[in-house]
């Protein structure tokens, strides 16, 4: 496995987003920093906040983009070739209609299903999808129509209880791939569900 050097939080900015599902990814992120003790930092060089944390295998950048998720890609992008970081360095975190709330995943590769953000970030990154993600459930509305206000709306609170749950493992699992490889991490977070 090559070094991860990049852990990218996606959400939309702004006050009015904060809260939302969509959110999910930069939440991860917050709580990686605060775990550190690093604070995130306006850098607009980045187009995003920014912070850098002390790991086993080194630096790691944290990057929450602040532009709107779908220019996800400008964010990681301009890090990313800034620093030489290669696609397979990176790891982004995002909420996954896919997966239930309580449930986060580690996986290497695939495609955008769907989500803006990581349809930007691929194709800023050249088609290369080899990216690592770490999807955030955060549950499906039902129907295709209802996703687009779901995703931009706040979650019940026994839902956000079990996000909350799941990016704290999340989090937990991070400093396992830093200490033991991505494999034992995405065992282990592979396996936890919120109760």
């Amino acid at each position: 496995m090559s070094e991860i050097k990049l852990i990218v939080g996606l959400g939309n900015p702004g006050a009015k987003y904060e809260g939302t599902r969509h959110n999910a990814g930069e939440w991860l992120v917050n709580e990686i920093a605060r775990s550190h003790n690093v604070s995130l930092k306006d850098d607009n060089k980045y187009l995003g906040k920014t912070a850098k944390i002390s790991t086993a295998l080194g630096d790691v950048w944290l990057l929450v983009p602040t532009t709107f998720m779908n220019l996800s890609g400008k964010a990681v992008g301009a890090l990313a070739n800034f620093f030489r970081i290669q696609p397979e360095q990176i790891i982004v975190a995002h909420d996954e209609l896919d997966l239930p709330c309580g449930v986060a995943k580690i996986k290497q590769g695939g495609g955008h299903g769907g989500h803006n953000g990581l349809k930007d970030i691929i194709a800023v990154l050249g088609n290369n999808k080899n990216f690592y993600r770490i999807r955030i459930g955060i549950d499906h509305p039902g129907s295709k129509e209802l996703v687009a206000g779901y995703v931009l709306s706040k979650a019940a609170p026994k839902d956000q209880e079990k996000i909350n749950a799941a990016i704290d493992e999340a989090s937990r699992c991070v400093d396992v791939l830093f200490k033991d490889g991505v494999v034992k991490a995405t065992n282990r977070l592979n396996s936890f569900k919120a109760e």
